[in-house]
Parts: C-alpha cells; sequence; structure tokens
C-alpha cells in the first residue's frame, strides 16, 4: 500500500465513515498520516474528529485528480503505476561546467576569500542546476 497511489474517492469515503462510525482518523492511515490518524483516535470521545473528517472528505473531492496526487502522491503517476516521474536527461557539458564552477568555488573558500556559509550556498544553487 506504501507504493501504490492513494484514491481520492476511497480516501473520501474512510473520512466520511468517520463522520457516521464511532472511529475516526482512519483516512489519515490510509494517507500516509499515521500520527494524525493516531491523534484522531485519541480524541474520538469529542466531536472534534468528526467536523475534521467531514470538512476533509469533502476537501478531497473538492480537489482534482492532480490536485490530489500532488498533496497525497508525491512523485508516482496518477495512472496507477508506481513508476517515479524521471527527471529530463542532463546535457553532459552542463554537468562539465558545473564541476569546473564547484572546482573554483571550493578554490576560494581554500583561500579564505570565501566563507564556508557562502560555499554551502553556491555549491547547492550550482547541483540544483543537475537536479
Amino acid at each position: 500500500m506504501l507504493s501504490k497511489p492513494k484514491s481520492r474517492k476511497v480516501a473520501s469515503l474512510l473520512a466520511f465513515s468517520g463522520v457516521v462510525t464511532p472511529i475516526s482518523g482512519l483516512h489519515k492511515f490510509y494517507l500516509g498520516q499515521p500520527w494524525w490518524g493516531v491523534v484522531y483516535l485519541l480524541l474520538s470521545w469529542t466531536q472534534i474528529p468528526r467536523v475534521a473528517s467531514a470538512i476533509e472528505g469533502v476537501w478531497y473531492l473538492l480537489q482534482n485528480s492532480e490536485q490530489f496526487d500532488q498533496n497525497f502522491n508525491g512523485n508516482l503517476i496518477s495512472t496507477g503505476t508506481s513508476i517515479p516521474i524521471q527527471s529530463p536527461e542532463v546535457d553532459p557539458a552542463q554537468v562539465g561546467a558545473i564541476a569546473d564552477a564547484l572546482r573554483q568555488l571550493d578554490k576560494l573558500r581554500q583561500e579564505g576569500l570565501m566563507s564556508e556559509y557562502e560555499f554551502e550556498q553556491k555549491r547547492r544553487q550550482l547541483l540544483d542546476r543537475i537536479a
């Protein structure tokens, strides 16, 4: 269940079941949010989880599939497969240029012309171009 995409309809049904049954929070376990599910179960003697479940059930239904997938399915494709979305190919020349830039930044850091913090910030910016 961890690698399969979550269904918006199943999540809504589980949320609405928490409104009419004494046990709320099953939709949180289904969506991979077990801590919230435990909170709902611990508060099940109050009306709070029932109201929250009703609101969330409506929210799940009002979202379109892309929004729901973005919020609850992460990198899984909405077609039902568990293949992560592939990032586009990176130009090898660009990787070489970024590697050269990283070497130059490291040289500046070693010479004391750049702080460790500045080096780390620039390094992350350059590596983000690859990823």
